[in-house]
């Protein structure tokens, strides 16, 4: 078998991981020269970047590429000390909900206090640095999951809470029903060591087939 790089850094990375997935499962092989592009979806680790999978959560994507845009508008530079300094009222104003306000502030104290280090916890085991996230109120394991392989290109991180997941592997695998978080996990873990890739394939295969992009901005 075909070892992933050691980090998902570049499109060359995702092709290689393309080329494994392919010779791996004929299900991917089949959609993969009719998917178009794969992106990368690579952003620099740190806080930002959490903040950008936070406002994410639960939300289409055209809502969250809105209310982040606002939100890097109203909270400038988007760091943890000038959230810390302006508290809700910016993130109100950028429309926040309010789970998504304490989670944001929350990892700020976090970050502040030298709790989580968004930058370190890149090159820990991918299971120590999900712990390390989750520590924090508000994040939770997709949230978690999506900033290691976004910001940290883990090659093996499967997010399977993502509902785009979900519907893009149901599909896949011709399921009459949307598979939940456990089964989806279960039908990606024939796909590691190449499961990060899997997954920007999947997002790939869920735009063409609902006509819109449903990956999480990163």
């Amino acid at each position: 078998m075909q070892r992933p790089a050691k980090r998902i850094d570049t499109l060359d990375d995702v092709a290689s991981g393309l080329a494994a997935l392919a010779g791996m499962d004929a299900r991917l092989a089949a959609i993969i020269p009719n998917i178009g592009e794969v992106p990368l979806r690579r952003t620099e680790p740190g806080f930002a970047s959490l903040a950008s999978i936070i406002v994410s959560q639960q939300v289409s994507r055209a809502s969250a590429d809105a209310i982040f845009g606002r939100l890097v508008r109203i909270v400038d530079p988007l760091d943890a000390p000038t959230v810390l300094a302006g508290g809700n009222a910016p993130l109100v104003e950028a429309g926040l909900s309010r789970p998504k306000q304490a989670a944001l502030l929350a990892a700020a104290t976090a970050v502040e206090a030298g709790a989580l280090d968004l930058h370190g916890l890149c090159d820990l085991a991918p299971e120590d640095a999900k712990a390390m996230l989750i520590a924090v109120h508000g994040v939770g394991e997709w949230t978690a999951e999506v900033y290691l392989l976004f910001a940290a290109g883990h090659p093996d991180i499967f997010p399977a809470k993502d509902l785009a997941l979900q519907v893009a592997a149901g599909e896949l695998f011709g399921l009459v029903e949307r598979p939940d978080d456990r089964a989806t996990r279960t039908l990606a873990e024939s796909w590691s060591p190449w499961r990060a890739v899997a997954a920007r394939l999947l997002w790939a295969h869920y735009r063409n087939l609902k006509g819109r992009d449903a990956a999480p901005t990163p």
